[in-house]
């Protein structure tokens, strides 16, 4: 039978805190979500692996180090009301969910969506709330937000999550450009956002969040 608490802690000491995460409620989430009940059960055996994790549909579990690191950038504090965008089957939100005061996790895949609800549940994490719909609407009537986080890669923030983010909030995004991309924080004031750079990751860009290209003939 394999022994996922001694992965969830191999994780811990090889993944994220040789990336500089050091905040203890991080450590310790990290440590106590069992991470392969949010994965198929074909892939629960790599669960823990370097890696974003194909969840199927083009969409990915961020691997270990990037959720950390945005985490440990974004600086959650227990008061906090976070949006997860693209949650996939949960896994983060129920990390969030240990960091903050509550998280309303977006998925817009039905399926998905329903097990997250159940899979938090079983994790225990009761002030986590699945919204099911489109990841680019994010989930205006829980908001604003003081802070959004996105599971996965853009090209461009879209409008409604700017617009649920409060002034004075926080997002952070992963960037791609390319099989390139770079996660920023995002500081909103007077409505609009600056960006700052914190560190190279990479993964899919979700639907939704996809640069229109220009038509040309």
């Amino acid at each position: 039978m394999t022994d996922f608490a001694a992965r969830r802690r191999m994780m811990v000491d090889t993944q994220i805190r040789p990336a500089d995460v050091t905040k203890y409620p991080i450590i310790d989430a990290m440590l106590t979500v069992p991470r392969e009940i949010f994965v198929p059960d074909a892939r629960r055996d790599i669960a823990y692996a370097g890696e974003d994790l194909d969840l199927g549909g083009g969409r990915v579990l961020l691997e270990p180090r990037t959720l950390a690191k945005m985490l440990d950038t974004l600086d959650l504090g227990p008061d906090e009301l976070v949006m997860d965008v693209g949650c996939g089957y949960g896994y983060s939100a129920a990390v969030i969910a240990r960091l903050a005061q509550a998280v309303i996790a977006v998925e817009e895949d039905e399926a998905m969506a329903g097990e997250a609800q159940a899979l938090l549940s079983e994790a225990g994490a009761d002030n986590a709330v699945v919204h099911q719909g489109p990841l680019a609407e994010g989930a205006d009537e829980h908001g604003p937000y003081d802070v959004i986080i996105v599971e996965g890669g853009i090209e461009e923030v879209p409008a409604p999550l700017i617009a649920q983010l409060k002034d004075g909030g926080r997002m952070a995004c992963l960037f791609m450009q390319g099989a390139l991309g770079e996660v920023r924080i995002g500081y909103k004031s007077g409505g609009t956002l600056t960006w700052r750079f914190e560190f190279n990751a990479a993964a899919p860009v979700l639907p939704g969040f996809g640069r229109e290209r220009a038509f040309t003939l």
